[in-house]
């Protein structure tokens, strides 16, 4: 039997088995319970935050027959009807999937839409479900309108985005719209080691840490980096590895340009950027770490009490914010956050990352302080220095 992805494999069957959207899960939970059902639904968020799996969770729900063949409108689809079996495999004859993306035109539209005179064949309702929905014509967005406003009562529409800014007005006032949010790097952590334990890989909890941030949000990008962390260390995930997969720089690095920031020694933030360039570390992702790191000493220096004590890295976090004034790890900050968007403009990025973190030592605001008074003094001293000539003493 052929290999399935983890994103596969592991994609929810019901609602139970969300992660990280709660909301949107309990909201549409207690609408199936009560039967108090829209005839368009628009879930809107990045990519791979779940809005095709609800979609299909969705249909499951409203043609689910139950285990025995007697069952109704559900919140809990069995899983092991005609139905849900069929939804799941992508040969249910009254749910219809259309790409947006590549079929985007008005014929492509009033082909779906013939399809809505005709009831249900096998189910209970007919779902259409478009993914990618802001791509449409604004011709194919009209004709659609009538029949997205007042649909048959065995119809229900499902609209899927990435971009709902693109979305006419006159579409989004018809439908019931979801947020999907991106996910927390702790929740995507946390399934990641749920799925890797019934997988029985072994994995370090640093290295789900990196995977887990690098998905930036989204689960499906999380389980296809772990796919990719497997084979590349061999069926275990360790963070050496998998930081040597992901391009990351290792922390080390990171402690030490910090720590060279905050002693004011230039010699040594030149050092090191040659080290990251000779071990082939990304620049962004250096200046990527630096920004994480110096969010976190910003708030250990002004709220003390939300110090995280299970991280390993927060004794070195505690240790930086100590030395570092808080006006200092501000501009850090910032000036690590906008010169990211340095790098691609320069002709070599290292260079672009010598230049930015010479920068925060230029302009530290212990140097710019003594810089201006040593300027405000220098007028008075100069002053001082010059000798009136004295006038002559009147003659008798």
């Amino acid at each position: 039997m052929s290999y399935v992805v983890l994103a596969r494999k592991y994609r929810p069957k019901n609602f139970a088995e969300m992660v990280g959207q709660e909301h949107v899960v309990q909201a549409l939970g207690n609408a199936l319970t009560t039967q108090r059902l829209h005839h368009a639904y628009l879930f809107t968020g990045t990519r791979g935050v779940g809005k095709t799996t609800v979609s299909r969770i969705l249909a499951k729900s409203l043609n689910c027959t139950g285990s025995d063949g007697q069952g109704g409108i559900t919140a809990t689809p069995c899983g092991v009807c005609d139905a849900c079996r069929d939804i799941d495999s992508g040969r249910f004859v009254d749910y219809t999937e259309l790409d947006a993306a590549s079929n985007r035109g008005v014929d492509e539209v009033q082909s779906l839409l013939e399809q809505a005179v005709y009831k249900p064949v096998q189910g209970r309702f007919k779902v259409f479900m478009i993914d990618e929905v802001h791509m449409l014509t604004n011709t194919a967005f009209n004709a659609m309108l009538k029949t997205l406003e007042e649909p048959p009562e065995y119809l229900k529409f499902v609209l899927a985005t990435t971009d709902p800014q693109k979305v006419p007005v006159t579409v989004l006032s018809r439908c019931l719209q979801f947020n999907l949010r991106p996910m927390a790097p702790d929740t995507v952590q946390e399934h990641l080691g749920r799925v890797l334990a019934a997988e029985q890989v072994p994995a370090e909890a640093a290295a789900l840490r990196l995977l887990a941030r690098s998905a930036r949000g989204s689960m499906r990008d999380a389980l296809s980096l772990t796919d990719q962390a497997i084979a590349f260390g061999g069926g275990q995930l360790q963070e050496a590895a998998v930081r040597q997969m992901l391009g990351a720089v290792d922390r080390s690095h990171v402690w030490t340009l910090l720590e060279a920031l905050a002693a004011g020694d230039g010699a040594a933030v030149v050092h090191t950027v040659d080290t990251l360039r000779i071990h082939g570390f990304g620049a962004a992702s250096t200046l990527e770490d630096m920004v994480g790191v110096l969010q976190r000493m910003a708030v250990a220096q002004m709220v003390p009490a939300t110090a995280a004590s299970d991280d390993p890295d927060e004794v070195r976090v505690q240790q930086l914010a100590a030395t570092l004034p808080a006006d200092d790890t501000q501009l850090l900050y910032s000036l690590c956050l906008h010169g990211r968007g340095e790098l691609g403009l320069a002709p070599d990025e290292y260079a672009a990352l010598t230049m930015v973190l010479l920068r925060l030592l230029a302009f530290r605001p212990a140097a710019e302080k003594k810089t201006l008074k040593s300027a405000a003094l220098a007028p008075r001293e100069a002053a001082a220095a010059v000798t009136l000539p004295t006038a002559p003493a009147p003659a008798p």
